[in-house]
């Protein structure tokens, strides 16, 4: 059985594990280890970011993480909450810790009078895609008035 839980400032060293194998696992090295530690060390100070861990069994160390960041949103006139990262080790997949930190992540969203939960991943992380579609993300989070279709996430690197 899956337990997850808000993480508290002291175990700052597995969301920084986690997240360092979420970035190998995307294959790149960079941001370097420390920089991964400073960030998670600044994130967990500020109170628009939560991280919550999560294992698939009993007294076993974390293996899954979830990084939420909270803005207030215009279009709601309420938080919205961006699931930034979620991450579970490879040896933990398909036990349900991934799910259970998604439902966690809502759970949190609400408490703080979030209107929405958003996130992006790679169309070719098929596993992912298919989670979230079974618990209710779809392609149109935005849509309102006459605009309808699929949202579309654009990104640009700066100097």
């Amino acid at each position: 059985m899956s337990e997850v839980w808000p993480a508290s400032a002291d175990e700052a060293s597995d969301i920084t594990r986690l997240l360092i194998a979420f970035r190998n696992w995307v294959g790149v090295d960079l941001p370097d280890d420390d920089a991964f530690a400073a960030s998670v060390a600044r994130l967990a100070a500020e109170p628009t970011t939560e991280f919550l861990l999560g294992r698939d069994e009993a007294g076993a160390p974390p293996c899954g993480v979830c990084q939420l960041r909270f803005r207030h949103s215009i279009w709601t006139a309420a938080p919205d909450c961006w699931l930034e990262d979620l991450y579970v080790e490879d040896a933990a997949r398909g036990r349900g810790v991934g799910r259970a930190l998604v439902v966690l992540a809502f759970e949190r969203a609400t408490v703080r009078g979030a209107r929405r939960i958003e996130l992006d991943t790679n169309e070719h992380n098929h596993g992912a895609i298919a989670l979230y579609e079974a618990l209710g993300f779809s392609t149109s989070s935005k849509a309102h008035g006459a605009l309808r279709g699929r949202d579309v996430f654009m990104g640009r690197r700066l100097p």
